[in-house]
């Protein structure tokens, strides 16, 4: 029998300590009966509350553990109200987990265009919270929350300059609270989180968030420390090469902020030590790898336009099947320019096949060059296997319908939207599983 329909059949058979449980994989079975005036105990620090939910709202409802059970004060059954005083309800995970994504990288490294492409692929708009903090750096979609670990900072702006760290600093972040909130936010309970204010540079008052079906954390720091690293489903690092990311800089800096070479210079230089000390040692527990380095199809080029990005993907990461190439395993270099794929100079040149990354064996994907028409990359679509898409064309109309995003002509954009689609897939296999679990014990 349905798990709530069950539970009401024995409340109102009148047997001893009848039960309500809500399965959240299938809330709809969890409407047989209604509750009213529910006035939830204020164990594991629940709010008393007194309105009219369904069974499955009550357990939505709640931000208690998953194995909280709270007495119910009064009970509706077959239009007559009932006092049953000892009638329990017993909330089940379910399908309610939130799942935690973790994503790295150096400041101006493509963060921000990576998760609105990520959030893009579930649907729904990325804005910050609504009547909160303007300055606030979360992102809320429908199903998605992105949360900037710069709000565990635990020094300012001006902290750091009197103590002489940097942000990457570990000494400038708070991992302490930074690993409790996430695992919060996990178990399903909301948290009040810091704001770390970009343009004061300072520490602001604290914003509540709830927990969504995916949590994002990205940043410096998201693998940095084991504790958080363990509450990761899946994480991604993007690693650019320093050629690269002198590159951008100087693109960014000298032409859009008049910076000076010289300063720009001055800060890489100042930033690197740390870098390389405590951000770029977090690659080697990524699931994957998005390297960005200059192209070889130009030689000594030093403008960083042309990009050759890798895709590294690690082998045996439950819920994730790594991309590939025409035949899966093989080695593979392939020019896909000709009659179905305009390429003007340099060309385009796709990569696959097997290697070892820090001791793990993983699967690399490669593109050097970039796409003259987006609308042709459905014939490079077509020779991807293990995409992870609902129907055919889909990352094709995922990068045109971003087409004005950095990257969408090279293997940035690419390989961003492919990892977008294969993170959707991860929590869909998650999901699945938690449900056939509940289904299993129920039988």
């Amino acid at each position: 029998m349905a798990c709530a329909a069950a539970a009401s059949a024995a409340t109102l058979a009148g047997g001893a300590s009848p039960t309500l449980t809500c399965c959240r994989a299938e809330a709809n079975l969890c409407t047989a009966s209604s509750l009213t005036r529910v006035a939830l105990s204020s164990r594991s620090n629940v709010m008393p509350f007194v309105s009219q939910f369904r069974g499955h709202a009550v357990c939505s409802s709640l931000t208690a553990a998953s194995t909280d059970i709270l007495p119910v004060q009064s009970f509706i059954g077959n239009g007559r109200q009932r006092s049953v005083s000892n009638l329990v309800v017993i909330c089940k995970a379910g399908s309610d987990q939130t799942i935690v994504i973790g994503l790295a990288a150096d400041s101006g490294c493509g963060k921000s265009t990576f998760m609105r492409r990520l959030t893009s692929v579930f649907g729904g708009a990325a804005v910050p919270p609504q009547g909160g903090n303007p300055d606030s750096n979360t992102l809320i979609s429908d199903t998605t929350t992105v949360i900037c670990l710069d709000d565990y900072h635990s020094l300012d702006r001006t902290g750091r300059k009197e103590k002489g760290v940097t942000a990457l600093d570990p000494r400038a972040n708070n991992f302490d609270l930074m690993y409790e909130q996430v695992k919060a936010l996990k178990q399903g309970k909301s948290v009040q989180k810091p704001i770390y204010n970009h343009v004061t540079g300072l520490l602001d008052p604290p914003e509540l968030i709830a927990p969504p079906k995916i949590l994002v954390i990205e940043g410096l720091h998201p693998m940095y420390d084991a504790r958080v690293r363990e509450l990761l489903d899946f994480s991604i690092y993007l690693d650019i090469s320093d050629a690269v990311k002198f590159a951008w800089k100087i693109q960014r800096d000298m032409a859009e902020r008049g910076h000076s070479l010289e300063s720009i210079k001055a800060s890489i230089s100042a930033r690197k030590p740390d870098f390389d000390a405590h951000i770029d040692p977090q690659k080697k527990y990524a699931d994957v790898v998005i390297q960005v380095l200059p192209t070889q199809l130009i030689p000594d080029d030093n403008e960083g336009k042309v990009l050759r990005v890798r895709m590294i993907m690690k082998e045996g990461v439950e819920y994730f099947e790594p991309v590939y190439l025409f035949d899966e395993g093989s080695t593979i270099s392939w020019i896909p320019c000709g009659r179905k794929l305009t390429c003007s100079y340099p060309g385009i040149k796709f990569f696959y096949g097997p290697d070892i990354y820090y001791d793990n064996e993983v699967s690399v994907l490669e593109m050097d060059g970039q796409f003259d028409r987006l609308d042709e990359l459905i014939y490079v679509e077509s020779h991807l296997s293990n995409i992870s898409t609902r129907f055919y064309g889909e990352i094709t109309q995922q990068m045109l319908k971003h087409a004005d995003f950095p990257g969408s002509n090279n293997g940035t954009g690419l390989f961003q939207t492919l990892v977008g689609l294969k993170i959707r897939d991860v929590y869909e296999r998650i999901l699945a599983k938690e449900s056939s679990t509940v289904t299993a014990s129920k039988v």
